[in-house]
């Protein structure tokens, strides 16, 4: 499919850069199946739900990926190059592969100095910039330096207007989060609060978990014409048995399984048989989702508003059918929701 169906203009001041305080009060769009458009609060997510429901939630946990480092001068007399780094993705024990800048003056061999005594090689440095990073430590003691002096890897249109502070290590990052590996966040997880988590348990509503350690690439535009030529970078996922088990057994009920989140919701259909059963595995997937797509397990999907000419604009577009998405995006633009990994949030129903 053509790649500008899924544009959109968006007035900057929508581009939220801080969340909603209290999480639970950020705004949500009810795009109700074959119906209109509603407007409510995230408080209001019991009252679209029903008992029974299975609520699929992603519980991986944002590292703090965003690092500072300094480059010394290839001149003796000349000025060191303070570097700006962001992991993407872990290769081995001491190695990752990373974005930086300056990438111009950053060169397969140079050494990079980091606080505490951290210290790192580029390895390798490919076509697009992506640098081959090399640690001076691995494992335990690795992860413990980065945690050290990292910050939150805060998308593009946040950290270009702001820099990381305290208050994003606990924003930027679920309340139920559990197993380090993603350097994003699955942001629609954000909105949720224990208050909201016993309303739901109280109602009958079951949750679970599966883990999608997700990738830089999640969030980034598609640059090609066509979504034939868009090459999605793939992610690390499990779905442990005990998921399976309770997502099979909804689905043979007759019961809505909800992926809390895009991530949520690839994990599951990456993991989904032509029998509509999901089978308990782990590894990568590079599951890219367009309209025309089948799906097998999602009934509705919980998701912030995302960036024009995405993956996951597509994604969402495939799910409740295009037409469907751009005018929900239209209204939503209209009343002043905020978007992107800090904005409101949206529930969404599969389109038959």
């Amino acid at each position: 499919m053509r790649v500008d169906l899924f544009d959109f203009e968006l007035p900057e001041e929508l581009i939220a850069l801080r969340p909603a305080r209290p999480r639970d009060s950020a705004r949500l769009l009810h795009v109700a199946a074959g119906g209109g458009f509603e407007d409510l609060t995230v408080r209001d997510a019991p009252g679209l739900l029903r008992a029974g429901d299975v609520l699929v939630f992603n519980d991986t946990r944002v590292i703090p990926a965003a690092l500072k480092a300094i480059r010394p001068s290839r001149d003796p007399q000349g000025p060191v190059v303070r570097v700006s780094l962001n992991l993407i993705e872990r290769l081995g024990a001491d190695r990752w592969r990373a974005l930086g800048k300056p990438g111009k003056r950053l060169k397969e061999g140079d050494g990079l100095f980091f606080d505490d005594g951290l210290f790192a090689t580029i390895e390798a440095k490919s076509d697009e910039g992506e640098l081959t990073l090399r640690f001076d430590r691995g494992g335990a003691a690795l992860d413990e330096a980065i945690a050290k002096i990292g910050a939150p890897p805060l998308p593009p249109y946040i950290a270009g207007k702001r820099a990381p502070d305290e208050e994003d290590r606990a924003d930027y990052q679920t309340i139920y989060a559990a197993k380090d590996g993603a350097v994003a966040a699955p942001t629609a997880g954000l909105h949720f609060t224990d208050e909201l988590m016993d309303a739901f348990d109280d109602m009958g509503v079951e949750r679970t978990h599966v883990t999608l350690h997700v990738g830089a690439g999640t969030f980034l535009p598609v640059k090609a014409d066509d979504t034939a030529a868009h090459v999605m970078h793939s992610e690390w996922r499990e779905i442990s048995q005990a998921t399976a088990d309770a997502v099979n057994r909804a689905k043979a009920e007759e019961r809505r399984v909800i992926a809390i989140g895009t991530t949520a919701l690839r994990s599951l259909e990456s993991a989904a048989g032509e029998d509509g059963r999901l089978r308990a595995e782990s590894g990568g997937t590079d599951i890219f989702i367009t309209p025309g797509y089948r799906f097998r397990i999602v009934d509705g999907l919980w998701t912030n508003f995302h960036l024009p000419r995405s993956t996951l604009f597509m994604l969402v577009s495939a799910f409740a059918g295009l037409d469907r998405m751009q005018a929900a995006y239209a209204h939503a633009i209209e009343h002043g929701y905020r978007f992107y990994s800090y904005g409101d949030a949206s529930l969404l129903w599969r389109a038959e």
